[in-house]
């Protein structure tokens, strides 16, 4: 099986001091320095904030945002953990315009964040020439037991 690669940007390791009011998470970096950076996962995420863990943090240079560094992993004891929700929709995006998803071979595009009627969105569209359109939503599982992702 091929790898599917999708770039990330530049990250910076720390440890996990806390996470907090759901999108927060103070991390102690290898300067001495404590950052509070934005934990874009809304889940309770109980098996995977740990205090101590080693994480993994991007970082923005938008002037716009409050917090200009991003949670994307944890290293968890068997494997690293996505914490970053947008992740999964990156990656399943990539593997089914490689070809690496069965159900989703001979779509020509793939749109992501596509709006359904009035307030609602799907994570991925895929439309091509002859065939129904196909939409994919995406989940990110954040829960590990003994090995595996639940």
């Amino acid at each position: 099986m091929e790898k599917i690669a999708i770039d990330l940007p530049p990250l910076t390791t720390g440890t996990l001091l806390r996470r907090y009011k759901r999108f927060l998470a103070d991390v102690a970096v290898s300067s001495g320095r404590t950052i509070t950076a934005h934990c874009p996962n809304s889940g309770t995420m109980k098996t995977c904030c740990e205090p101590g863990r080693t994480v993994y943090l991007s970082k923005s240079d938008n002037p716009r945002r409050k917090l200009s560094h991003t949670w994307e992993l944890i290293r968890m004891p068997d494997s690293l953990v996505g914490i970053n929700t947008l992740l999964p929709n990156r990656l399943a995006a990539a593997a089914a315009q490689n070809g690496e998803i069965e159900h989703l071979k001979g779509y020509e595009r793939c749109r992501r964040e596509v709006m359904v009627g009035n307030r609602s969105r799907i994570d991925l569209m895929f439309t091509g020439y002859g065939r129904r359109d196909c939409y994919v939503e995406v989940k990110n599982c954040t829960m590990v037991q003994s090995g595996v992702a639940r």
